[in-house]
């Protein structure tokens, strides 16, 4: 969109100002599909900010500058907010931030004050609410007055507790802050949609609104969200806290995520500004993705001296990063194929440096997106890498065509096969219907070995890919009937590493059936689903002949999960796949855990960088030893593991008096336990 503010009647330019910036606000607060960027919509903002201090006879109460934005969604129940929740005017320069920061002080009148700083996180604004120290409901933000109950799916968040650790809970507290997604959840659940082709999350922003907004409360507990609490609401039968430090702090008592970015309290402008810069780069190696700082005055008493505008307080500021962006050529397109055979359209770009890499490729997700852009080869593109996750194409610099740039088109055959393509009215992708293509072996073959599935180490692309060419490997069970002469025989392979990768193949055999399940491939089953599956149904025997109305009484399996589990294996060649697996020495059954014994009533929670093995094996372990892990420490914890750099976790086990252990103690651990 071309920000051009022509010369024209300042009335007309008005209304459709408004106008744009309502269609904007509905495309960004209801249907979670935002069509510009936060740069082009505040540029919007702005400009109609300017008019109306100009003409201040035509603002009306209805204007966009006087309101929050966006009406609930009619997929949910409206849910009114006992006390506003207000959106945060931004900053986008030092000194747009250090003329907030004279208001703040003009506002004052001289008194001193503190400021606290915390991380923008990305996500979707959410208001928890706690019953005397029990889950009641949760919203979204929506037009401010009124948001949407998502109870049912906030409920599925393990971040967030459903019993406050309180031992005196208050009658009704409510924590507002955001829900939102890590960034390899993120990647992972574009993947997945990039395999069934559906329409891919454009962001993490994106995927965490519409994981919180799904109609299956089961969709919305395998996507993985947390959530952080930023500000309080409407608060009963308990003191308010004297600062917005000491409420934090309260929050992390009760067992509520709140961040502590910045570690204590700053009395100054230029120590924030200090701590923007010093920031930039270290944000990159957060979890999650933000996109800037909210630097908030500290003291509660000073927030309502200052209070606030229609639309957002005037004692905070969101302190914006500016997004990482590069201009380059799209040299050419070519055409990935997924597991499941969806195609997608990827543009081979000429390299440019972006946000520190070097990008030389972007994923255009489907043509759809092609045509919203208007793509072309030979087009000049402009790149962003807006909370340094995934490189993407966000528009054409229409301006620098010469008439070389050649339209792009759907293939009509797969790149892979060269069978005929195929696209569903109810999808967006074009699809490789052929079972016997390649490139969705080789992807299934991976997704099969991978670490969360089978965890067949040395089945690496390049393995899996001279498999298949030389027809050694066509389907998962044939990965069980090599022998080390086939391996022998390929490029890549010498005595001992044939060795090894037959080993880890063997190993692959004694996989609990939770692994099984995932490595599969049903559509919509995540590591949890399957642990939960495995959990209930023991054996792949029972969970084959299961139906609707035995899966429907799983809590964590809603109506989607469970026509997928029922179409997956009523297809004969699956049934089969399924036989041959276990006739080759797979096992097809979970293992009971010995009661008595290893971690039963243990529940662990794990901070800091682990040495021997990641954090997923580690949890894999405590799970397999009848134990549980848990996100947050509260005096119920049994143990709190430490690795390198832990973080606030840990400083918290230690006031709470949990048991610390340390990476080898862990270690020490699991092996005695392991053993009884």
């Amino acid at each position: 969109m071309k920000n051009d503010f022509n010369r024209e009647d300042p009335r007309r330019e008005i209304e459709r100002l408004r106008r744009e910036l309502r269609e904007h606000d509905h495309f960004y607060y209801v249907l979670d599909n935002p069509r510009i960027s936060d740069g082009e919509y505040d540029a919007l903002l702005a400009r109609l900010k300017v008019l109306e201090a100009a003409h201040p006879e035509l603002v009306t109460p209805d204007s966009p500058t006087r309101r929050v934005g966006g009406k609930p969604s009619a997929a949910f129940a409206p849910l009114a907010h006992k006390i506003p929740m207000l959106s945060l005017d931004n900053a986008y320069s030092a000194e747009e931030f250090l003329e907030w920061d004279k208001r703040v002080r003009n506002g004052l009148k001289g008194e001193p004050y503190e400021l606290v700083v915390e991380p923008k996180i990305d996500g979707l604004s959410c208001s928890i609410e706690y019953e005397r120290g029990v889950f009641a409901r949760a919203s979204t933000r929506g037009d401010g007055e009124t948001g949407e109950d998502v109870s049912l799916n906030v409920r599925t968040i393990r971040a967030v507790p459903l019993r406050l650790n309180l031992e005196n809970p208050p009658a009704f507290f409510e924590a507002r802050g955001e829900v939102y997604i890590e960034k390899k959840d993120f990647e992972a659940i574009r993947e997945e949609q990039l395999d069934h082709g559906a329409e891919p999350f454009a962001n993490p922003r994106n995927a965490a609104a519409g994981s919180l907004r799904q109609k299956d409360p089961a969709v919305t507990a395998g996507r993985k969200l947390k959530f952080f609490a930023h500000s309080y609401g409407y608060l009963e039968g308990i003191a308010e806290p004297e600062t917005h430090w000491d409420y934090l702090e309260y929050c992390r008592k009760a067992g509520i995520p709140a961040p502590d970015l910045g570690k204590k309290p700053r009395r100054g402008a230029e120590e924030i500004l200090k701590f923007y810069e010093e920031y930039a780069s270290g944000r990159f190696t957060l979890p999650y993705e933000i996109d800037g700082l909210v630097v908030k005055v500290n003291s509660l008493k000073q927030q309502k001296l200052l209070g606030a505008t229609s639309k957002s307080p005037r004692w905070a500021i969101a302190f914006k990063y500016p997004a990482q962006q590069a201009t380059t050529t799209v040299r050419n397109v070519w055409f990935s194929v997924g597991r499941t055979g969806v195609i997608t359209p990827v543009a081979d770009l000429e390299p440019v440096k972006c946000g520190g890499v070097m990008i030389s490729s972007s994923t255009l997700h489907n043509f759809d997106e092609i045509k919203r852009l208007g793509l072309k080869t030979g087009d000049r593109v402009v790149i962003e890498r807006a909370g340094e996750v995934i490189p993407k194409v966000i528009k054409v610099v229409s301006d620098a065509r010469t008439g070389a740039e050649k339209e792009i088109h759907p293939p009509r055959r797969c790149p892979s096969c060269g069978s005929e393509t195929v696209k569903d009215e109810a999808e967006v992708a074009y699809r490789c219907l052929n079972p016997s293509c390649p490139s969705q072996i080789r992807r299934s073959l991976l997704h099969f070995a991978s670490r969360d599935a089978m965890n067949i180490d040395g089945l690496g692309e390049s393995s899996v890919e001279q498999l298949t060419d030389k027809k050694l490997v066509a389907e998962f069970s044939d990965l069980y009937r090599l022998k080390k002469e086939d391996l022998l025989g390929l490029e890549l392979f010498k005595d001992k590493k044939a060795e090894n990768l037959l080993a880890q193949i063997e190993a692959s055999k004694k996989q609990p059936l939770s692994r099984l399940i995932y490595a599969l491939g049903i559509p919509h089953i995540g590591e949890k689903s399957a642990r939960v599956l495995a959990g209930h149904f023991k054996t792949m025997e029972a969970l084959t002949h299961a139906g609707s109305e035995e899966l429907g009484r799983i809590s964590d399996i809603g109506p989607i999960i469970a026509g997928s589990i029922i179409d997956f294996f009523s297809e004969t060649h699956v049934r089969e796949l399924v036989r041959g697996l276990e006739s080759l020495g797979v096992n097809m059954a979970e293992p009971e855990k010995a009661k008595g014994s290893g971690l039963e009533g243990k529940s662990f929670v794990f901070t800091g960088e682990l040495k021997t093995m990641t954090r997923e094996e580690a949890e894999l372990r405590v799970r397999e030893l009848g134990g549980k892990e848990a996100s947050s420490v509260s005096s119920k914890t049994s143990y709190v593991v430490a690795g390198e750099a832990p973080g606030s976790k840990y400083e918290k086990a230690r006031k709470l008096g949990v048991e610390i252990l340390n990476e080898e103690e862990f270690l020490k651990l699991i092996e005695v336990r392991g053993r009884r």
